[in-house]
């Protein structure tokens, strides 16, 4: 006779490599948002990306470091890189959960990070996604009367960022939620959204 347990601790071992999506049929985003510790939690809870990774983009000097991209002097910009399974979640979808974290009228940076390395960006990858990015980008600026200055970008290189940067609200939860909360970013999203943050 089969044990029952067993059986089903077989399947749900299984479960996971049957609904992965074949890698060739992934794509990739690139958002910038301010601190990328914050950005990487909030599209980690979207259902359909498959994994974030924090990093710098659209500077100068190649295999940056935090120190360097932190003096504002590289022309790098914390980011996060996203990885996605577009038969779950749409390049939209994605949009729409990097508006409502971030202060999109902010060109200065983002909450207490300022600085030029904190601001705010969309890195489009190809014409559809740059196409999708200026629709999303109009239609808030109609709907709600906001002066966005978030700019939509080509995406260049993409440097990860050290490795205890990676995934840091999940390995440093006390420490993430005290810098999240005295950074402000909660209550001026709310302010800006109208509704609750996400994240």
């Amino acid at each position: 006779m089969i044990d029952r347990f067993k059986l089903m601790v077989f399947l749900l071992a299984l479960a996971p490599a049957a609904r992965a999506a074949p890698a060739d049929t992934l794509e990739v985003a690139t958002f910038a948002g301010g601190c990328f510790w914050c950005m990487e939690e909030a599209f980690d809870a979207v259902d359909g990306v498959v994994s974030t990774t924090s990093g710098y983009t659209g500077g100068t000097v190649e295999q940056p470091t935090y120190e360097q991209v932190s003096s504002g002097r590289t022309g790098h910009i914390e980011s996060v890189q996203v990885i996605f399974d577009p038969a779950v979640v749409s390049f939209v979808a994605l949009l729409r959960t990097f508006w409502h974290n971030i202060d999109p009228t902010d060109g200065g940076g983002q909450f207490c990070d300022r600085g030029s390395q904190y601001v705010s960006a969309i890195f489009v990858r190809n014409p559809r996604q740059r196409a999708l990015a200026e629709s999303s980008k109009r239609e808030l600026e109609t709907t709600r009367t906001l002066a966005i200055v978030t700019p939509i970008l080509p995406a260049t290189t993409f440097w990860p960022a050290e490795e205890y940067h990676q995934d840091y609200y999940r390995k440093n939860p006390v420490r993430y939620r005290f810098y999240k909360f005295n950074c402000g970013r909660k209550a001026r999203l709310e302010e800006v959204w109208s509704e609750p943050a996400g994240g």
